[in-house]
Formats: structure tokens, C-alpha cells, sequence
């Protein structure tokens, strides 16, 4: 994978001005029915969203990688009117009738294509209508910008890559937050459906569940960021809190559009259902 986006290829980018240095945020989405709750996560989704454009820079751009875009290589939606993508079952009608009309941004998604390489060099691809925003993507971005004005373009990730390789791809992306783009990466530091205690409080999370969101908390607040790509090697601790990784790779791209150094604060630091973990971050 090729090196950071140079300054004169963002010129590329008419439609995104310099900017002061946009933060990074990762948010543990957990249930989908957090994104029409009244509950602690969305609370914290909203006064996190009020913070954008007064302690916090306004975006031009958010791009969002969710744990719910699984695809052969990497792409990015390319559409100027992605839809909203209702990719789940068993809930209530109230959450299949939301919807995020953000509009996407064709003309940076094709410009960010060409910069970021993937494995042998190769462009991201682009999406013209297949995707969307997913409920990893638009039930957090409801609560937080809630007008839906600012464009959105997801960007995928290819499972069949290695965690480091995620990680690399990451790293290119940083450039992109000195023009106004905001990474919003969503997923779950743990996540173990299969051992979901519906209805179960923060305070009764697995020891499992615990010590793993603790040891890669401490990773994160340590600016350890380079061990995360390694969290398999923490054996069975990782496979209970991760029977499959998708929910995990997400903070991999968080990641590595940061620097080690920057500032970070947490919040969402509970469990739902004992093994979900809702630890979220904000960089800079």
C-alpha cells in the first residue's frame, strides 16, 4: 500500500478547503435500537454532534467506515443520494422508517479513489448505487448530525485482508482531516452476539469482555496504537470478545489516521448485554 496523500494531491479536492485539523472518532454503535432510544449512547451521540462547530471544527466531509460494509478489495459509495440501508431483522417497524438523506459527494469520493491505494497500487473502487449508509453508519450520524446536511461517503473493508493491512490503508487517509473531513469509524471494541444477555446492565459484563475492553483501552490511552493490529495474538481472551472481527476492524482505521501523540478522551465506556462493548473515542 502506497504512502500518505501529498498536499498537492488534495488540491484535487476543490470542494474541500484547507481546514483546521478535523478529529477522529470511533463509536461503539451496538444495538440498532440505540439510534431511536432515549438512552445514554444516543444522549452522548447528540451533545457529541453540538460540539461541532463550536469546541469542535465544522465538517465539509464525513467519511465513515462501518463494521457492516464487508467487501472483496476496498470501496468507497460514490453516489451523490446514497440511500439508507436497513441491513437487519426482528426489530421494531419504527426502525426500518428511519432514514439519514444525507447527500454523498461523487466528486470527492472519485478524487479519494485514485489517491488511496490498496494492495499492488491498486484505486479504491467506487460504488454507484449497490451501497449506501448502513445502520453502522446512519444510527449514529442521525443523533449526532441530525439535519443530515453534511455529505457522507462510506468506505468498505475488504475481510479477507489481514488487521495490519486495514491499519496501512488507514494511515493514508490522515491528510483528508486538514480538508475538512471528519473519520467517523463504528463498530465495537467487543462484540459477542452470541453471548448477549438481553436486558443486561453495564455492571454485569463477562470477565472476558472486561479484560479484554480494558486491555485495548489501556492500548489506546498509552497511544499503543501500532498493538492493536495485533489484538489476535491476545488468543482466546480476543476469540470470546471477537467471534468474528468485524466490529473490531473499524477501530483500526480510527487508528491509523491518528497520531500516537494526539489527545484522546473516551466516552460510552459501559456494556450492553454484557458482551457489547460501547466504548467510544474522540481524537483531537
Amino acid at each position: 500500500m502506497s504512502t500518505l496523500i501529498d498536499a498537492a494531491s488534495l488540491d484535487r479536492l476543490p470542494s474541500l478547503k484547507k481546514s483546521e485539523k478535523m478529529p477522529v472518532l470511533f463509536v461503539g454503535h451496538g444495538s440498532p435500537l440505540n439510534a431511536i432510544g432515549d438512552n445514554e449512547y444516543r444522549r452522548s451521540w447528540q451533545a457529541l454532534g453540538g460540539e461541532f462547530g463550536s469546541t469542535l471544527p465544522q465538517p465539509q466531509l464525513i467519511l465513515c467506515i462501518s463494521a457492516h460494509w464487508l467487501t472483496e478489495g476496498w470501496w468507497l459509495t460514490g453516489m451523490d443520494q446514497p440511500k439508507t440501508i436497513h441491513d437487519f431483522g426482528g426489530f421494531p417497524q419504527e426502525l426500518f422508517d428511519q432514514q439519514y438523506p444525507a447527500p454523498g459527494d461523487s466528486a470527492a469520493a472519485q478524487v479519494i479513489s485514485q489517491l488511496v491505494r490498496q494492495r499492488n497500487s491498486l484505486p479504491l473502487g467506487l460504488d454507484l448505487g449497490e451501497w449506501g449508509l448502513d445502520h453502522g453508519a446512519w444510527s449514529v450520524l442521525k443523533p449526532m448530525f441530525p439535519k443530515a446536511e453534511i455529505p457522507v461517503i462510506q468506505l468498505s473493508m475488504d475481510y479477507s485482508r489481514a488487521p495490519e493491512d486495514h491499519y496501512a490503508l488507514a494511515k493514508q487517509l490522515k491528510p483528508l482531516r486538514d480538508r475538512g473531513v471528519l473519520i467517523l469509524a463504528s463498530g465495537n471494541i467487543v462484540h459477542n452476539l452470541r453471548q448477549m444477555q438481553r436486558g443486561a446492565a453495564g455492571s454485569q459484563a463477562y470477565d472476558w469482555a472486561l479484560e479484554f475492553d480494558q486491555t485495548i483501552g489501556g492500548y489506546l490511552q498509552q497511544g499503543n496504537l501500532d498493538a492493536l493490529q495485533s489484538f489476535q495474538k491476545l488468543g482466546q481472551l480476543a476469540k470470546m470478545a471477537h467471534p468474528t472481527y468485524d466490529h473490531f476492524l473499524p477501530l483500526l482505521y480510527a487508528a491509523g489516521a491518528v497520531d500516537a501523540r494526539e489527545s484522546m478522551r473516551f466516552f460510552n465506556t459501559s456494556f450492553q448485554g454484557g458482551s457489547i462493548s460501547m466504548r467510544s473515542a474522540v481524537w483531537g
